[in-house]
């Protein structure tokens, strides 16, 4: 099997995976993955538990697709983020549900928890509307999306990147995640917000989150700390 044969099941496999989660319902959602030259792209309208690895569709960087399949309907913000953000290499959109009730409300997710770090910023925000499919919401897209690693499209859904397919499915779990929470504070009057300083802590805490000692860079010095190390084995 070649790396890209290879490629386009794991494409297929998230999204499926992605929908078992309740991250999803039915053909909605698409996801993409950098290649060279170019990316591939989940294509329209065909339901995850019967897309095949040659329905997968190739793009270039220029905005051509190639093959007998077209690309989702999506295809313009996968395209401009990919070109825009260089350090993306997965972008993967849902219509999560939590996500989208804050999305049709038109309300960012604040720092109500510090795992909102998984985002790579102090907050979700939320893009304004447009048609699904247009360039005015791939431009909404990326307004709203910045820098960061994910956030809501107004009467949408959401939009979260990564390096892998696997690190761009996290942050959806998550981000859904704290949407849930989020909703249940408003519920019960309004929550505690994290402080700027405080958020400070945990986006540098994050660096090291989730690593191995191989991993840190030793110049971090805010950083979660192991247990002392007493040697390969105790017995």
């Amino acid at each position: 099997m070649d790396s890209q044969t290879a490629l386009r099941k794991d494409i297929i496999a998230t999204c499926q995976k992605m929908n078992a989660a309740g991250l999803n319902v039915g053909s909605a959602g698409n996801l993409s993955v950098r290649i060279k030259d170019g990316f591939l792209i989940t294509p329209s309208g065909i339901p995850y538990d019967r897309m095949t690895p040659d329905q997968i569709v190739e793009m270039d960087l220029d905005g051509h697709y190639y093959g007998d399949f077209i690309p989702s309907s999506e295809w313009r913000f996968h395209y401009d983020i990919l070109k825009a953000r260089p350090d993306v290499e997965v972008v993967l959109h849902s219509h999560a549900t939590h996500c989208a009730i804050l999305a049709c409300c038109h309300l960012d997710i604040p720092p109500i928890h510090y795992m909102i770090g998984v985002s790579g910023g102090t907050l979700v925000k939320c893009s304004g509307y447009a048609p699904f499919g247009t360039q005015e919401l791939s431009v909404e897209a990326l307004a709203a999306l910045g820098s960061r690693n994910a956030c809501l499209l107004g009467n949408h859904g959401v939009i979260t990147v990564g390096q892998t397919l696997a690190g761009a499915f996290n942050v959806l779990e998550e981000v859904e995640n704290l949407a849930r929470i989020y909703i249940g504070t408003r519920l019960l009057g309004g929550g505690a917000l994290l402080s700027e300083g405080q958020m400070d802590v945990v986006l540098q805490r994050f660096k090291t989150y989730g690593k191995q000692a191989s991993e840190i860079d030793p110049a971090i010095t805010e950083r979660v700390e192991p247990p002392v190390h007493g040697g390969q084995h105790l017995h």
